[in-house]
């Protein structure tokens, strides 16, 4: 059949498995050698839309053409996640295996949303999240349930928060009840001001305690706060603390915060997103103390374990607290299964549900518990390794602690004020971004621009990094 006469049917076999040999060889030599291309998209905004026509076919294309635009267009348009020098925000790899279950998941296509619509896709998942709920050391009376982001699921458990300081807001709302809120550090994840906004309990609904030095939540602030809220009629609903902040990977004391949480009837989430793979780590392990009492727990396994996004894991101590807040069951997915097999879309709002798991499972199967504390433990030892060299390097110093494998940090040469050294840092960023070697991201801390390294990737090695060191380091003598 010739471009331009196809009839209605999908794409034949034998041209379906000619097509997939070429994509799958692509993939091989593209993560072979992804370490050559440069990391940051070297294109201009609107670049990768200009060289796209502006309206769709009227045939069908010759897919030779459009794995030729894929290469030719869309990759240049890439900032590759999946480089070893990709340092930048939270450094991830979609390793092998994981992209296995992936292609595997989308041939299968399959929408688990009730056990009988999928009933594997169903129960590797409660496998799969179990699996990884035993390696990371969580009570097995954790249930896990896959979402897309560490966005959604905290905003599901904190559904399920509301839905217990509040037990008749599932009918009438809250509309005319008392005011709530939710706390967390003032370093905490933007998308937990985000669920509580989503939730109805508006901006004055969040409130963020102070940090200590290390930027990590201070019991006693929380305490005064609670305190201060419960004085003025405002009820507690839920907590959330962090093992693994955003900007600085700091991690707050659960330990210490959790029997605050307890005692002013509140529920405790921790977001474990970053931080909560490295308790596979023994040694790594006390960093999450505390975290066991808590009400729910997300840990992201395409942040830190090699699985590609997306995936994020929310355990809950009191799954029927979610199946609550969310469980509405329509008659047409009604059937004779229901009730004897948990159904995943009660978890969540959402009906559709990818075969998330499948690819988990391939990367749990293929690394095991010996191979991904292998990986953890050299992103640790590389990061701390950076830091030694930052800190014993004139004019450099270090933001923050490095507790994982972020290392935050800053070109301060004497004589050089706060606002120059801002500057002299977002160009030496911008230097480095620009060269195509590396890519590494920025954040604030106290105010001052500050440089930060991501380790994350299993194919980042400790030439990778060493690189990195020197491309920054020429970047502040030139912009010096």
């Amino acid at each position: 059949m010739t471009p331009g006469t196809r009839r209605a049917g999908d794409m034949p076999p034998e041209e379906f498995r000619r097509l997939a040999h070429e994509a799958a060889d692509w993939m091989a030599d593209y993560l072979g050698g992804v370490g050559s291309l440069p990391v940051l998209a070297q294109v201009q905004p609107g670049d990768v839309k200009r060289r796209l026509p502006a309206g769709p076919p009227e045939r069908g294309e010759d897919p030779e053409l459009i794995l030729a635009d894929f290469r030719d267009i869309v990759i240049p348009g890439i900032t590759h996640w999946n480089h070893p020098a990709f340092f930048g925000y939270f450094s991830i790899s979609g390793s092998g295996p994981g992209i296995l279950g992936e292609m595997l998941a989308a041939a299968l296509n399959v929408n688990a949303m009730v056990w009988r619509s999928s009933p594997a896709a169903t129960e590797l998942e409660e496998v799969a999240t179990d699996w990884l709920r035993q390696l990371v050391g969580l009570p097995a009376g954790f249930e896990g349930i896959i979402n897309d982001t560490a966005s959604s699921s905290v905003l599901y458990a904190l559904a399920a928060a509301r839905e217990v300081a509040y037990p008749e807001v599932h009918r009438n709302g809250l509309f005319g009840l008392p005011r709530g809120r939710v706390y967390a550090s003032e370093h905490a994840h933007s998308s937990i001001e985000k669920g509580a906004l989503t939730l109805g309990f508006g901006q004055e609904g969040f409130r963020t305690i102070p940090t200590d030095d290390a930027f990590r939540m201070r019991p006693d602030a929380l305490r005064a706060a609670l305190e201060e809220d419960r004085a003025a009629g405002i009820r507690p609903v839920a907590v959330v603390a962090t093992t693994g902040t955003t900007s600085t990977t700091s991690v707050d004391p659960v330990d210490a915060i959790g029997p605050i949480t307890r005692e002013f009837g509140a529920w405790l989430h921790v977001d474990a997103a970053y931080g909560g793979p490295t308790a596979i780590v023994p040694e790594l392990r006390p960093l999450l103390a505390g975290w066991e009492e808590a009400d729910s727990v997300v840990v992201n396994p395409h942040k830190w374990l090699f699985t590609p996004v997306d995936c994020s894991v929310l355990y809950c101590r009191r799954p029927q607290d979610l199946v609550r807040a969310f469980s509405i069951v329509p008659e047409y997915l009604r059937s004779a299964d229901t009730g004897k097999a948990r159904d995943l879309m009660d978890y969540g709002v959402a009906l559709g549900r990818r075969f998330r798991s499948l690819k988990l499972w391939f990367v749990l199967r293929y690394f095991g518990r010996d191979g991904i504390v292998a990986n953890l433990r050299e992103h640790v030892r590389l990061a701390r390794a950076f830091a030694g060299w930052v800190e014993a390097t004139e004019g450099w110093e270090l933001a923050a602690p490095v507790p994982y494998a972020v290392v935050c940090f800053r070109f301060a040469p004497a004589g050089i004020g706060t606002e120059q050294a801002d500057a002299l840092n977002q160009r030496i960023l911008d230097r480095v971004n620009a060269g195509g070697e590396a890519f590494l991201t920025h954040t604030r801390l106290r105010g001052r621009v500050v440089l930060r390294l991501a380790v994350g990737n299993v194919k980042t090695t400790e030439a990778h990094v060493a690189r990195a060191w020197e491309l920054l380091r020429e970047a502040g003598r030139a912009e010096l």
